[in-house]
């Protein structure tokens, strides 16, 4: 009997900060409550790479994004997301009218150009957001709800 695995993408323009921060914290909830969740993250116009007060303050949570590279999120891939997150930035090339679940919109601040103490201040947000997200869809290690 198949699992059924509840799909999860964290969208930005340049998936270089807040959505790569958020897929690393879901992630990390996956691997330590066994859920049936599948995280994606990926951007509208990626960056070269993850920028590097981001990896920093993540680091400093016991987060390591060295190995992570932005990623281009297709219209494609999105539609097989049963939630939506975009970070408070425009997905224009991802339209929500074909999303076939949930999308929201977290509305938080671009950490590039930010000093360390408003990225950490990101940082601990999001990783909040992410926590509250599990505990709402009640993400439970066989796939229930909760």
């Amino acid at each position: 009997m198949g699992e059924e695995v509840t799909r999860i993408a964290f969208i930005c323009v340049e998936n270089a900060g807040r959505s790569q921060m958020a897929a690393a914290f879901a992630e990390e909830k996956v691997r330590a409550d066994g859920a049936a969740i599948e995280v994606l993250s990926g951007g509208t116009a990626p960056a070269e790479s993850v920028h590097p007060e981001v990896i920093g303050v993540m680091r400093e949570v016991g987060v390591d994004l060295t190995r992570r590279r932005p990623q281009e999120i297709s219209e494609e891939k999105a539609e097989t997301a049963d939630i939506i997150i975009t970070m408070g930035c425009s997905a224009e090339r991802v339209c929500p009218a074909t999303w076939r679940g949930d999308s929201r919109d977290w509305d938080l601040p671009d950490p590039k150009g930010r000093s360390v103490e408003q990225i950490r201040a990101i940082r601990d947000r999001i990783r909040t957001r992410v926590h509250e997200l599990f505990e709402e869809i009640g993400a439970a290690p066989d796939g229930r709800e909760v």
